[in-house]
């Protein structure tokens, strides 16, 4: 068997002041990392199901072709998840999503550090990616929205863009009571950045406005349209959408090359 291009390191832990816990990630490095030499690195939510999503069949893949070095690091959540992912500074209107600050300041201030401390991962934000799937998308998006001098690319799969500060039944409305989408609108235009956001046509069923689009596709095409309303264009997002692509790892681990592919190809 033809010798890996990369070596994995398995539930490796962190311990976080601001989670109050410990926190597990695996890591995907190089083969022959070389030290002095900055390696673009991907940071992924819900590494818990990196073997669902198939991940080093990917990165094997896009070794094959050629594709450049870089470093994988993928965050387990827990049983938290619902209270840690979110948006930060604002929960949802059942305050989920109520330690989303608490988390981003983990990811932004311990566990970037650790791993630019331990490994040659680059600091410059052009270098940097986070991604996610569903509410860990939402995660990835918001994450990435508060720290433009972080990272420069986010990928979501399947966002829950509807997240949202107002029940049905209180009255919400698409215009003003989606979180993600407020939090872009009210922002300023954060230079450099860029979006790949994937969806699938069978990702659920719910179309709250019974337009015939189901809510996935209309909450994320809302979200690009705030984005070019902010001021980015046509090449600072890629819209991915599945026919017949669901709400699960066995379309995205299908997605999952192609978001791959276009990290590194995107400037």
């Amino acid at each position: 068997m033809k010798e890996e291009l990369f070596e994995v390191f398995r539930k490796k832990i962190i311990p976080s002041a601001f989670l109050n816990r410990n926190v597990i990630y695996d890591l995907v490095l190089p083969k022959n990392m070389v030290n002095d030499t900055p390696y673009p690195t991907i940071y992924m939510n819900d590494g818990q199901d990196f073997d669902q999503l198939e991940t080093l069949n990917s990165i094997r893949h896009y070794y094959k072709k050629g594709g450049q070095a870089f470093i994988f690091v993928a965050i387990h959540t827990n049983e938290r998840r619902l209270s840690e992912y979110g948006t930060s500074f604002q929960a949802d209107y059942k305050n989920r999503g109520d330690k989303a600050t608490d988390y981003m300041n983990f990811v932004v201030s311990e566990l970037l550090p650790l791993i630019r401390k331990e490994t040659a991962s680059s600091s410059i934000a052009n270098d940097n990616t986070f991604c996610g799937f569903s509410l860990g998308g939402l995660s990835a998006m918001d994450i990435v929205w508060e720290n433009p001098h972080l990272f420069s690319k986010v990928g979501v799969f399947s966002g829950s863009f509807w997240w949202r500060d107002k029940s049905y039944e209180e009255g919400y409305t698409d215009d003003q009571d989606r979180i993600m989408h407020n939090k872009i609108r009210k922002s300023n235009y954060k230079s450099g950045l860029k979006f790949w956001l994937e969806c699938g046509t069978a990702d659920e069923t719910a179309d709250r406005n019974n337009n015939g689009i189901i809510d996935s596709i209309e909450d994320t095409l809302d979200i690009i349209t705030e984005l070019k309303n902010k001021g980015y264009n046509q090449s600072d997002i890629k819209y991915v959408e599945i026919d017949g692509g669901e709400h699960n790892f066995n379309t995205w681990k299908h997605a999952f090359p192609q978001f791959l592919e276009w990290v590194f190809d995107s400037k």
